[in-house]
């Protein structure tokens, strides 16, 4: 199988929907546990369900991505850029949240998925601008 951007981004969307069932039924079976991770109100618990409901709104974003770029057609370096910037955002997002679940200084790491991101938002709607 030869993938290669957009379809990394369809590929890495299955991926999440599927990593996303998975950690959701982990957390799932601690969640009745009152003091787990600190406390329901705690920032490592927080942190926790934000690394799982960015897996599934990133995986929507990759899905979102790879059928604007099929649909209308879309190639090209920015196209190629966009593509790595939304799997790059999508592999960092979760992964800062539960760095920062256990560091608070690694905080410090949120620009990067969010740089990321936004740039392959930008890159994307100025494409189907036509910009």
């Amino acid at each position: 199988m030869d993938l290669h951007p957009p379809q990394i981004n369809l590929a890495l969307a299955w991926l999440w929907i599927l990593i996303g069932f998975l950690s959701g039924f982990i957390l799932g079976l601690y969640f009745h546990r009152e003091e787990w991770l600190g406390g329901y109100a705690s920032l490592k618990r927080r942190m926790y369900r934000l690394a799982h409901i960015s897996i599934f709104g990133l995986a929507i974003i990759n899905l979102l991505f790879y059928f604007t770029v099929t649909s209308l057609n879309l190639a090209g370096g920015r196209i190629e850029v966009a593509s790595w910037g939304f799997i790059i955002g999508a592999l960092a997002m979760p992964a800062c949240c539960l760095f920062m679940a256990h560091n608070l200084k690694l905080r410090a790491l949120f620009p990067l998925p969010v740089a990321s991101l936004s740039l392959a938002g930008f890159l994307t709607l100025g494409e189907v601008l036509g910009l």
